[in-house]
């Protein structure tokens, strides 16, 4: 609290002596009301999220208010019986203090940071999914032909949030020639286990890119070990991946774009990372298994342009564990047309999974088309999916539809979104099945101010409105939401 305090005491001292033409102030407050059709003792939610930064000169300053009245979960089986007043929250949530002058950075406070592809260390708040692994803390950035990072900080606790995990590390890049850069990472993790003793993450990897004007490539390795495990055994893991990309101009086509990846997890699961899955649907090798625990995979796509109004794409991918018995495959393709104002697009996708550990084998088909133009003054977007999906567990075969339609009408400054999706098996349930339908209109107040209101049922996942994509959890009732920058 005394922390708090002083922060405001300098920030009010600081404008009381500095002129407003010497200021720069930037600023966004988020406000949603919600209200949630579930069988709960509320139903109603309110949250508001103020931030704005302040500069002068070399220095700036950052904070940012958040009240959650009460804290909205995203998991619609999570009810409130009783409102526990540990869900009624007002906190400053972040707050940090720079100074940046040439290639050097000074900030003190919360930390949003990641070194290179975040596979050793990301730090960052995930809103819609309540994920939140900012630290608190000190770092320093050197940014030229050498560029350095290097912090020092701390994150509450899991299982103890009134308690705070240490993270520490620094990360360099250097470009050995102009086409060839390399980098290092070192991290150390100090996490409180359940026996409140500290255990001892250490982490270590390295990095080679290259960039040439037909090739491009990166190839990234890290190791770490565990000491002071629960179990008393120390752990090793270690991690791989590496991506390139071709880029061609044959003569008969207007071009060509090859690209590879490939990933080898191993024991390389922390909170304090962001894995790249390598395929196309963000998808993970098995719903009961976070990213790299144990996997290995292989992603390929290609990229032509046929014509100039026809290109098309094709991305597949396979992953699989060590002993073969979890594995996984994802395959996208898309065509794309333009004809004069009209893009005309048809996709499919396919993703398959198999786990022989759980005598489980899944599948998910599906395939779209969509159409975007102009429409007497309108601008006119029209998406259809006939999603198939199918699950075998322990010999039981479970299967369904999951059609969906969405429209996407705008003009000026007003914007309208509506769809439905369904859940039935055959084409005589239609009338009997589940259905999801809503429909979003936002409305742009003045040059600063969105308006958002949002009606109806949406099974979650990844959904675009309005030009924006997002994966949201799944929600049924209202929501009215208005962000205002300034």
């Amino acid at each position: 609290m005394k922390l708090k305090i002083l922060f405001l005491l300098i920030l009010l001292f600081t404008m009381s002596l500095l002129s407003a033409q010497e200021l720069y102030l930037s600023g966004l407050n988020e406000m949603s009301y919600i209200y949630r059709t579930a069988k709960d003792s509320l139903n109603s939610y309110f949250r508001d999220a103020f931030s704005f930064s302040l500069g002068y000169k070399d220095f700036s300053m950052g904070i940012k208010f958040l009240a959650e009245l009460p804290k909205y979960s995203n998991d619609q089986n999570q009810l409130l019986d009783e409102l526990n007043p540990n869900r009624l929250s007002t906190k400053w949530t972040e707050r940090w203090l720079e100074f940046e002058r040439d290639n050097l950075i000074l900030h003190g406070g919360t930390i949003t940071e990641s070194f290179s592809s975040g596979m050793v260390f990301r730090a960052w708040e995930d809103v819609e999914f309540d994920t939140d692994t900012r630290l608190d803390g000190f770092l320093v950035k050197y940014n030229k032909a050498f560029k350095l990072k290097a912090l020092y900080g701390a994150i509450p606790n899991l299982n103890q949030p009134s308690k705070s995990d240490l993270v520490y590390g620094a990360d360099g890049e250097y470009p050995l020639t102009k086409n060839i850069g390399i980098g290092a990472s070192v991290l150390t993790m100090r996490t409180l286990n359940p026996l409140n003793v500290y255990n001892q993450r250490e982490v270590y990897g390295g990095r080679v890119s290259l960039m040439l004007d037909q090739v491009d490539g990166n190839i990234e390795y890290a190791r770490t070990s565990l000491f002071k495990n629960i179990s008393g055994a120390n752990r090793e893991g270690s991690a791989l991946n590496a991506t390139t990309h071709i880029y061609l101009n044959p003569a008969f086509i207007k071009y060509l774009t090859l690209g590879a990846g490939y990933k080898y997890y191993d024991k390389f699961d922390y909170r304090v990372q962001d894995l790249q899955v390598f395929n196309y649907h963000s998808e993970t090798l098995s719903d009961s298994q976070v990213t790299g625990v144990d996997e290995e995979g292989l992603q390929g796509s290609v990229a032509l342009g046929l014509t100039d109004n026809l290109s098309g794409y094709v991305d597949y991918a396979e992953a699989w564990n060590s002993s073969f018995k979890k594995r996984m495959s994802d395959l996208y393709a898309s065509l794309e047309w333009l004809y004069g104002d009209m893009i005309f697009m048809a996709e499919y996708g396919h993703i398959e999974k198999l786990d022989k550990q759980i005598d489980q084998w899944q599948q998910d088909i599906i395939p779209a088309v969509s159409v975007s133009m102009p429409l007497k003054g309108y601008s006119f977007a029209a998406r259809a999916e006939y999603e198939y999906i199918e699950k075998v567990s322990q010999g039981n075969t479970n299967w369904h539809y999951e059609p969906l339609l969405q429209i996407d009408l705008g003009r000026g400054k007003w914007s309208v979104s509506a769809s439905a999706e369904s859940h039935w098996q055959n084409s005589s349930d239609i009338l009997i099945g589940r259905y999801w339908a809503n429909c979003e209109v936002k409305y742009t107040l003045f040059s600063h101010t969105t308006l958002t209101a949002f009606a109806g049922r949406e099974a979650g996942g990844k959904v675009c409105r309005n030009g924006i994509c997002r994966f949201v959890a799944p929600f049924q009732g209202f929501r009215l939401e208005a962000a205002t920058r300034f």
